[in-house]
């Protein structure tokens, strides 16, 4: 019923189209597109999320790795929310059929554009039938592409993000085809930047990331408790953006506690039945019934994103004013880059 509620209040829009085909395409402005040669594997259109409707039981979505959506968009010049594409390896083949700056963030899939290498976390100029193709993955899972002046998606709550169940946001609910195109709402062509070093997320294949203690992490036995912040866990195949689970030595509850289902957010670690976990991703239920032993900082959330099956994480226990105070220093680095950014400009 909540989703019907909310497709209700979808906003109708002349600047895309689905075709017969399933397809989308920009009706009014084709010749200020970006057309999909090929799609990649889990191509979609994503932004920081739809907020405040949780409580109507629809899950926020957005994308994976903010930190680098974020970055890649204020290189542009653009409003931090603004739509991105995520991308995962093999990605996508891409044709811009305008002259248009754009950023690539998060991880390294070897981007070139007709031919010449693109450098990650930097903006580059595409000129019109330029082809952008993605050659190899180095580093990373998730890759992030923003053009200057912003995509024309449709909103759907507030939000343009992609809800793959619901089948609601992006383009008409669903990952990117080949054939699709987006229309660019306002492309412009702007000085190339790039990131500074201090900036950038330190990826890595086995990253410690701080987490604060949850709501349950004191009903773990003495034991579990040391094995959660001393031994490491390795992703498990069953992962995707709702969320991650990953197995390591089980973890145990002083007793059997019967749970009332309650609030979660992207980043809660719910303790399975079996004594393994789960983090919860960007696409996570509104609420669950298992134990929230701890909860990722937002500043470490990118690292964890950016993993897949197969690569290993560690937890470090930080207080909530400790967390805090990340965040705040994430904050005023970037406020520093936006005004870079717009004294460049």
């Amino acid at each position: 019923m909540a989703i019907e509620f909310g497709k209700r209040l979808l906003k109708s829009s002349n600047s895309v189209a689905t075709l017969p085909n399933g397809r989308v395409s920009a009706r009014d402005n084709k010749k200020m597109s970006l057309l999909f040669k090929k799609p990649g594997i889990l191509t979609t259109i994503q932004d920081l999320g739809r907020s405040g409707w949780q409580s109507y039981g629809i899950n926020p979505n957005g994308v994976m790795d903010a930190t680098a959506a974020r970055l890649a968009n204020i290189l542009l010049g653009n409003n931090e929310n603004e739509a991105v594409l995520e991308m995962h390896f093999p990605a996508g083949e891409f044709e811009f059929e305008t002259d248009c700056s754009f950023a690539i963030a998060g991880a390294d899939l070897g981007a070139s554009l007709s031919g010449n290498e693109i450098n990650n976390w930097s903006s580059a100029i595409a000129e019109k039938g330029d082809l952008l193709k993605f050659t190899e993955r180095r580093t990373g899972t998730r890759a992030y592409l923003a053009v200057a002046g912003g995509f024309e998606i449709n909103e759907w709550l507030g939000s343009v993000s992609t809800n793959l169940v619901a089948g609601i946001g992006g383009l008409a609910g669903r990952q990117i085809k080949a054939g699709d195109r987006i229309g660019l709402r306002d492309p412009r062509v702007v000085k190339p930047r790039r990131i500074g070093p201090s900036m950038i997320p330190r990826y890595s294949r086995f990253p410690t990331v701080c987490v604060t203690a949850g709501a349950e992490f004191d009903l773990l036995t003495a034991v579990s408790e040391r094995t959660f912040m001393s031994e490491g866990f390795m992703l498990t195949l069953d992962s995707n953006r709702m969320g991650f689970r990953i197995s390591g030595g089980p973890l145990f509850l002083l007793s059997n506690k019967e749970m009332v289902s309650a609030a979660v957010t992207f980043g809660t670690i719910q303790l399975l039945p079996d004594g393994q976990l789960v983090v919860l991703m960007a696409d996570h239920q509104t609420s669950g019934g298992y134990p929230r032993i701890a909860n990722v900082i937002a500043a470490d959330l990118p690292l964890l994103a950016q993993l897949s099956p197969g690569d290993g994480v560690g937890f470090h226990i930080i207080s909530i004013d400790e967390a805090e105070s990340i965040a705040a220093r994430f904050e005023e680095d970037l406020c520093t880059l936006r005004l870079g950014v717009r004294f460049a400009s």
